[in-house]
């Protein structure tokens, strides 16, 4: 059987034909050289078998660019790293909140409103041009999950519940509200469609197309920590729990790893992968 012609399993156990154009693309997109893009997808294809799980082909593919350079390995577990910012959805929401601030929001987490029927916590508060936007994030951990239509449903009914008390405000730094429901998977077609129906923002890894969550903080690099190749599992979760999601963050707030007890030659190299990171 041709390599182009294999089946693959993706995390929802989907049976897929194996695209090497994907895989080219996901590289590229790590910034990586055509010739570096080359050499790995060859090194790949040649290590490929019926059955074997997208997971595999990831793994192969990122531990060949990282022993190329560690931060075109970063860029490229983007998507990976996003779900290690769980297992709650608290510093997902705090990312959120990052790249809004990062894109001339003004931003509150975790604010109570009242209703007109009950008080709400909303993730996510965010001022911009005269507009408030009410944010509600949904967390998934499993990369095989979406978010289908009970998901807007359910967040459009809190969000005009607390509407009409927004709007009828006095002396308020916004004109207009707006109801947004952001993901780090991706929407069902039904989710889409309704969310388009009622007027709330949808904002996931891809959608929309060319502004979802992976061009927004590409083009902003705005990195998770945990996309670090150099952070252990217990150091992210150290920082994540001090507030410390982005790359940026832990750039100026460098004396964190001093806490940690790190080294100060691999504090150096840290710091040296968070500067390229945020300046790549």
């Amino acid at each position: 059987m041709a390599k182009k012609e294999l089946q693959i399993i993706k995390s929802s156990g989907e049976r897929v034909k194996f695209s090497i154009d994907k895989l080219e693309k996901s590289l590229q997109h790590s910034g990586a050289s055509e010739e570096m893009v080359q050499e790995i997808v060859h090194r790949v294809q040649d290590e490929l078998y019926p059955g074997i799980s997208t997971r595999e082909i990831y793994n192969r593919a990122f531990a060949l660019l990282k022993k190329k350079k560690s931060v075109y390995a970063s860029k490229y577990k983007l998507k990976k790293a996003i779900y290690e910012l769980g297992p709650t959805g608290f510093p997902f929401e705090r990312f959120i909140s990052g790249i809004l601030h990062y894109s001339g929001y003004e931003t509150k987490i975790g604010e109570i409103l009242k209703g007109t029927c009950v008080s709400h916590e909303i993730d996510v508060l965010a001022i911009k041009n005269g507009t408030l936007n009410v944010i509600e994030c949904k967390f998934h951990s499993d990369d095989g999950l979406k978010c289908n239509v009970k998901i807007p449903l359910y967040i459009n009914s809190r969000y005009q519940d607390v509407k009409g008390p927004l709007d009828s405000q006095k002396g308020t730094p916004y004109k207009d509200t707006e109801g947004w429901v952001v993901t780090n998977t991706r929407f069902t077609k039904d989710a889409l469609e309704y969310g388009k129906c009622v007027g709330l923002y949808l904002l996931s890894w891809d959608y929309p197309r060319g502004d979802g969550l992976k061009e927004r903080i590409d083009r902003l690099r705005l990195y998770p920590i945990t996309v670090s190749t150099l952070l252990s599992g217990k150091e992210k979760q150290f920082l994540l729990e001090r507030d410390i999601v982005l790359c940026r963050q832990l750039e100026k707030n460098s004396f964190l790893l001093d806490h940690l007890g790190v080294s100060n030659g691999r504090k150096q190299r840290i710091l040296k992968e968070m500067r390229s990171l945020c300046n790549s």
